[in-house]
């Protein structure tokens, strides 16, 4: 008997499956070796490996023996989970319960810069169009540059589910490359002696509990009545919050926070591989599309370090902002403020900026979210 018949899977082994292969173990490289962002790019990782193995009982297959569909458990979670929209929204309940708002209650300036650092997912959806992407595909390849995963799935999932594969990957990859790709992009834009402005802030100001539990009720109300699309994904951030502050769940807080993020995590990195098969990832737009994502992220970096610029001409000395906190507008939180703070230490040992940058970095959170719930309201309309 032919080694072929032993083994089916090597005659269906081709270049391109190789290549899948190469990217799940770079994947796996750089959550275990480098660290970047490994509850993500681990599973996604082994199930890039999982799906591009020939004739995989872990995605749907037919069998060549007796046309009969052998459903993948993976395309089941796919189907339950991602396409239904219920794991990116569990995620959010779990990001709500693990953000603070009381540092952004500090300074509430900042919470502009969680606009402002939405520049490029606009811009970009303008290239992707002028490329030949329709109006849903474009907007599915802008929200890369907000750096919020879910958010991206969300907007992916509903516009264009054949994207989907490249998009997720972009987005988790630029999240977890937020140390390699924002500080030269900042360095570009900004002097040395802008670089070193200390900011002093209202950072042992109390923030009273009421306002607190009040707040994720507001936001979610108003962004009801304004934008209805988006409700899911700033309702489920919000109510997050809102079982972490409200003081009678510290059990289902905690519980969101770990067992539950943790848990849902584990299985939206896996399944999300589902879609990173070699014939709907080995393609020319899949290179395009993690370019022009690219470009959404330095362009959303760009937007914010710029109105920091801005404002900075309308403000006396000793009041002015450090434009680096601007790139903390991004929806990649905490890693964005740690980045900033950390420039800032290299130019100034005694410049503590992490305060002001979690306090834009909690903006880009829903800035991000908020970006996402207009796309949801207004692309149908433009379809």
């Amino acid at each position: 008997m032919e080694l072929e018949q032993l083994l089916p899977a090597i005659s269906g082994m081709t270049w391109q499956h190789l290549v899948m292969i190469g990217v799940g173990l770079i994947l796996i490289y750089l959550a275990i070796v480098k660290n970047y962002e490994p509850t993500l790019l681990l599973p996604m990782g082994f199930g890039a490996i999982l799906v591009n193995i020939p004739l995989s009982s872990a995605i749907t297959q037919i069998d060549p023996a007796t046309g009969e569909t052998l459903e993948g458990v993976l395309n089941v979670f796919f189907d339950a989970g991602i396409a239904t929209e219920i794991f990116p929204l569990l995620i959010f309940i779990a990001i709500g319960a693990m953000i603070d708002f009381s540092p952004l209650f500090r300074n509430p300036s900042l919470l502009l810069f969680g606009a402002a650092a939405q520049f490029g997912i606009f811009l970009t959806m303008v290239f992707a169009a002028l490329l030949g992407y329709d109006i849903r595909e474009a907007a599915s390849i802008g929200i890369i540059g907000a750096a919020d995963g879910p958010t991206s799935i969300v907007v992916a999932a509903r516009f264009a589910p054949n994207l989907l594969g490249p998009i997720s990957v972009a987005a988790y990859s630029y999240m977890a490359l937020v140390p390699i790709i924002q500080p030269p992009v900042i360095r570009l834009l900004t002097s040395r002696k802008e670089r070193l402005i200390r900011m002093t802030g209202n950072n042992n100001k109390k923030i009273s509990k009421k306002a607190l539990i009040a707040f994720p009720i507001v936001i979610t109300i108003a962004a009801g009545i304004i934008a209805p699309s988006s409700l899911a994904l700033i309702g489920f951030l919000m109510f997050g919050n809102l079982i972490r502050e409200c003081g009678v769940l510290n059990k289902l807080s905690l519980s969101a926070q770990n067992e539950l993020s943790s848990l849902v995590t584990i299985l939206l990195g896996i399944t999300i591989a589902s879609t990173m098969t070699a014939e709907r990832f080995i393609r020319i737009d899949t290179l395009i599309i993690i370019a022009l994502g690219l470009f959404a992220f330095v362009f959303d970096t760009f937007g914010g370090v710029i109105f920091a610029k801005f404002l900075n001409m309308f403000r006396k000395d000793g009041n002015k902002i450090n434009p680096m906190i601007g790139a903390c507008g991004i929806s990649a939180f905490p890693m964005s403020a740690r980045v900033i703070h950390q420039m800032g230490q290299k130019e100034d040992p005694y410049n503590y900026l992490l305060m002001p940058a979690i306090s834009a970095n909690v903006g880009g959170q829903i800035g991000s979210v908020v970006a996402g719930g207009i796309i949801l309201t207004l692309v149908p309309l433009l379809a």
